[in-house]
């Protein structure tokens, strides 16, 4: 009960039957070779890996954890030699172009992999989870010198990276950055500073780590806009290490397994990537990448709670289920217990709707780089932008919160070692921080996207969802309703916030909850869609989850929005 094992049946349905992704894949010209059996062989070799290498070492990373002394990391037994079989298999490589050592396949594929992953292991796979992220910064900000040398060495994965932007007074404000970097003769900077909370800035995992540093030019103006973006590897092409060191790793809640380092940066001779002034427009590249992959974490994490607490649930034993109508002194598993049935329910609608969700944005990020149609490109790019905030906040708030709850299957059980679910819960918390916190997200969402224009895009991306919706079944009725209850309170917002400047950001938090719940709403509507007399064990699997959303959870958009026009109405009479 203690090992995740990836369930590809599940994931395969939503991929096939609910988005019907190979055929829209094969539409691209790029994936036109890529069918449903190379798609679907992929994934059973990358369930079989997880379960088999990454899976085992979970226990260990946790209780053991990365070790540190004298500036070196040492990584939990086992992650070593899994990381290397991981990337010599290819499996950082997926997405990767083939021109530069890649593998060239969908985007989809690897956001399912690293879903697995991070079910099975997230301290492992914090290691691997930054490299997509890095390779795209890369690709798109970096001169040719610096993509001959380290381009197809992170597409492959043969070298990890990092992504240094927090200092210990500078977190989510990134304006207020003070390390410095140093025009040198020859053209190269030396950048001088201290990053925290930097996920494996030291370990011995791979040969070298890459890392990109947001630092400022001398003559930089203050705030984010004089922020530039600097590559310092570990060790330079010459073989010579870079004055980078490796203060300390943090004592953590969880994610034992992954080192969270301190790094100085004393005099490090780095590149420059991209323009001066221009760094965080190029970070974001990386961090917008993150998110959909945090996202995913949220997502494996949910699972892998809902895995241990439902395989307990048809063990244990205790009293009688209401309604069974057996003698006294007999008990039933607790699975049949309503209480609980409603915990598992409720956490699998929340997990296969996550997965409808992230795999449908996986796949607009192909659409954006690889179709020739600029309203598809538009439409696309529309799509990520506010989906990926909504998911990075609403799945990781799941996988702790839904976590705990998986964790109150078990009772006392759940809060010892030994069953593993008490993990999952600690592990699980740190996703609702980084990457931008979830408050962030949900300003994100609301003040810098809809507001920003008027509402256009939310209303696209509404019409879209309707143009989405299986005609006739009464739950569309009911979803098209919610739909047009959500633009009604976008334009109440878009209206009253010029009257109070702190509106938007009272009712952020409440506005993403209120679009998670129509976009989980649509998936629930697809993934139903795409049940039919030949699915097996359709009630149990997928009509259960179904109904548990329909009785659970969304309701809660009648909580979110009525907030929103409570809030709404006051700013407008107070103004």
């Amino acid at each position: 009960m203690n090992a995740y094992q990836p369930r590809t049946d599940d994931m395969q349905f939503v991929l096939s039957r609910v988005l019907n992704a190979p055929a829209q894949l094969q539409a691209l010209p790029a994936f036109a070779e890529v069918d449903a059996d190379l798609m679907q062989q992929v994934l059973d070799e990358a369930g079989k890996f997880v379960g088999e290498v990454i899976a085992p070492l979970n226990r260990d990373g946790d209780e053991i954890g990365a070790q540190w002394a004298g500036g070196a990391v040492t990584m939990p037994p086992g992650f070593k030699a899994a990381y290397r079989s991981f990337w010599q298999s290819g499996w950082p490589a997926l997405a990767s172009s083939t021109q530069d050592g890649g593998q060239g396949l969908p985007s989809v594929l690897e956001a399912m992999l690293y879903e697995m992953l991070s079910a099975a292991n997230h301290g492992w796979t914090m290691a691997p989870g930054l490299l997509h992220g890095a390779y795209e910064c890369i690709k798109h900000h970096a001169s040719d010198e610096l993509k001959a040398l380290y381009l197809e060495k992170v597409a492959t994965g043969e070298w990890l990276a990092t992504m240094c932007l927090t200092e210990p007074h500078a977190g989510s404000d990134l304006g207020l950055a003070r390390t410095k970097a140093v025009p040198l003769a020859d053209g190269t900077y030396a950048v001088s500073g201290t990053k925290i909370f930097i996920s494996g800035g030291e370990h011995d995992l791979s040969d070298n780590i890459v890392h990109l540093v947001l630092a400022r030019l001398p003559d930089a103006p203050p705030g984010p806009k004089g922020l530039s973006l600097f590559l310092v590897p570990k060790f330079y092409p010459d073989g010579s290490r870079s004055r980078v060191h490796c203060d300390r790793i943090e004592e953590k809640m969880g994610l034992h397994g992954s080192p969270t380092c301190v790094m100085r940066f004393d005099e490090a001779v780095s590149s420059i990537v991209g323009e001066p002034g221009k760094g965080l427009g190029a970070m974001f590249v990386m961090m917008n990448a993150a998110r959909l992959h945090v996202a995913l974490q949220g997502i494996g994490l949910l699972d892998a709670a809902w895995q241990k607490a439902d395989a307990y649930a048809q063990e244990r034993r205790q009293m009688r289920a209401p309604g069974k109508g057996k003698s006294a002194g007999e008990a039933d598993l607790i699975g049949e217990h309503p209480a609980m049935r409603r915990i598992l329910d409720t956490q699998r609608a929340w997990v296969d709707a996550g997965r409808v969700l992230a795999y449908r944005t996986a796949l607009e990020l192909d659409l954006i780089k690889h179709s020739q149609d600029a309203d598809t490109q538009a439409a696309a790019q529309c799509w990520c932008a506010l989906v990926t905030p909504v998911m990075k906040s609403v799945f990781t708030h799941q996988a702790f919160h839904g976590g705990s709850d998986c964790l109150q299957v078990f009772g006392g059980h759940g809060y010892v070692r030994e069953w593993g679910i008490e993990q999952i819960v600690r592990d699980a918390r740190v996703a609702m921080i980084y990457e931008g916190t979830n408050e962030i997200q949900a300003i994100d969402l609301l003040v810098r996207k809809v507001l920003a224009d008027g509402g256009t895009g939310m209303n696209a991306l509404l019409d879209t969802i309707v143009a989405d919706l299986p005609q006739g079944a009464q739950a569309s009725t009911a979803a098209a309703a919610r739909i047009e209850t959500l633009r009604a309170v976008t334009e109440q917002i878009v209206k009253t916030a010029p009257q109070d400047a702190a509106l938007a950001f009272r009712v952020a938090d409440d506005y993403l909850r209120a679009v998670a719940l129509v976009l989980m709403d649509w998936a629930w509507l697809r993934i139903e869609a795409g049940v039919d007399a030949d699915t097996p064990n359709a009630d149990a699997r997928w009509r259960a989850p179904a109904k548990a959303l329909r009785s659970w959870v969304l309701p809660e958009f009648q909580m979110r929005t009525f907030i929103i026009v409570q809030q709404c109405t006051a700013a407008a009479a107070a103004a």
